[in-house]
């Protein structure tokens, strides 16, 4: 029988994210092959998780980062079942080393972000690996990035609600930045400005308001107008560049930040949330 150290225990707690008892036992397990003993922690994660594949993984964190010279923005979603295993030190220290792949490697999409390297597994059999750990069925079920001249991410308190903004310039103080950052996660604009709104949704809007016009009583030749009207106040309401800006409701956002510099607009923005 190989003689298991402390220091052995610690070392495979690092790499793989399991509980000191479980890193012991895999350890005396392989009679102290470090690669074997990852192997078996591995095999326990995806027996875990096939008996759990019918559950629902609906909580979790969602958290967005940039890289340091703020030029590219990344933001994932990592599920679990309970608020207690998403409130874990060790799951959330999942999370960020997977949102640290995802800022140094630049993948394309979310399966592109799953097959990248992470301790001589992949991304995706990490997260499996960590089901045997806490139990539970866990999904990294979400990955989006932004590239932009500035872009600044934000993390509501609880790790629950992130929001990335891109924008046309950089170097204008951190401050302008994460005030559009909160804006977007306060008032949960669906587009940047008008002509960003895709036509179905504007399509849905215009026979949202027919049909309240049509109830309240209104001639069927007043619709289209009235129809166009609330389409109006959906724009001002729902798209980022014309919402009144909350720290400053007597200007709107692209007010604000024309006011800061001429030619400082939104590329683009991310917002996504758990259920809160």
């Amino acid at each position: 029988m190989a003689t298991i150290t402390a220091a052995d225990v610690a070392k495979l707690r690092r790499v793989t994210l399991a509980g000191m008892m479980d890193c012991k036992k895999a350890l005396e397990e392989s009679e102290g092959n470090f690669d074997k003993a990852i192997e078996i922690i591995r095999k326990k994660g995806q027996a875990v998780a096939n008996k759990r594949a019918d559950k629902v993984a609906s909580e979790g964190v969602v958290l967005s980062k940039v890289t340091t010279n703020n030029k590219f923005g990344a933001m994932i979603v990592l599920n679990s079942e309970t608020d207690f295993v998403a409130e874990n030190a060790d799951f959330l220290a999942l999370a960020n080393k997977i949102l640290d792949i995802a800022l140094a490697k630049n993948p394309a999409d979310l399966e592109s972000l799953k097959a990248l390297p992470f301790d001589k597994a992949t991304v995706g059999e990490k997260v499996i690996e960590f089901v045997g750990i806490v139990g539970e069925k866990l999904e990294l079920s979400y990955y989006e990035k932004i590239e932009a001249a500035h872009v600044q991410a934000y993390i509501h308190p609880g790790n629950r609600l992130a929001t990335m903004v891109g924008f046309t310039k950089a170097g204008l103080g951190v401050q302008v930045y994460k005030d559009i950052a909160m804006q977007v996660a306060a008032m949960n604009p669906v587009a940047v400005d008008k002509a960003d709104v895709p036509e179905s949704v504007i399509a849905q809007e215009i026979e949202i308001g027919k049909d309240q016009a049509r109830r309240d009583g209104k001639p069927e030749e007043m619709l289209e107008k009235i129809a166009q009207g609330k389409l109006g106040k959906f724009f001002k309401e729902s798209t980022l560049l014309n919402q009144e800006f909350v720290k400053d409701n007597k200007q709107t956002i692209g007010q604000y930040l024309k006011s800061v510099d001429k030619d400082l607009t939104v590329t683009a923005f991310i917002r996504f949330t758990l259920n809160l």
